[in-house]
């Protein structure tokens, strides 16, 4: 190889040796950057081990919190029954607004094609409540 093949591969092995090898150096710099500007930052310190994503008061942000249980809200709103009806009737309408309701046309077109698939499928039972008596006809006898 030539020379400056071998430079280059020395500055990638530099370059890769100060890149994070593994999820615990990753989060350890991750954890070190969020910290900001602090002494520990410039020092090259991570935030002490639990205390991850934590901000001045102490508090979890960002992905660092649990989530809400499913259905849960953080307050809990008491209403009586007059007011659960109310509210469910305003949703529904709300939703009924949402759907795209078929024209007239289309509406016509529908009902044609269900009409005309149950005519089909009564003629097609008819035929073979027949095929299956005339059978059992010839072979029983009369």
């Amino acid at each position: 190889m030539s020379e400056d093949g071998e430079k280059d591969k020395e500055k990638e092995q530099k370059s890769s040796s100060s890149r994070p090898s593994g999820a615990a150096a990753r989060r350890e710099r991750r954890d070190a950057a969020r910290a900001g500007t602090g002494s520990d930052a410039k020092a090259g310190k991570s935030a002490p081990k639990g205390k991850a994503g934590s901000g001045p008061d102490g508090k979890t942000s960002g992905k660092d919190r649990s989530t809400t249980k499913r259905g849960g809200t953080a307050t809990v709103d008491k209403r009586s029954l007059f007011g659960r009806m109310v509210l469910f009737l305003r949703e529904v309408w709300g939703e009924l607004g949402k759907v795209i309701w078929p024209t007239r046309k289309q509406m016509v077109t529908y009902t044609a094609v269900v009409l005309v698939f149950v005519a089909f499928m009564i003629a097609l039972v008819y035929l073979l409540d027949f095929v299956f008596l005339q059978g059992v006809d010839f072979v029983f006898g009369d």
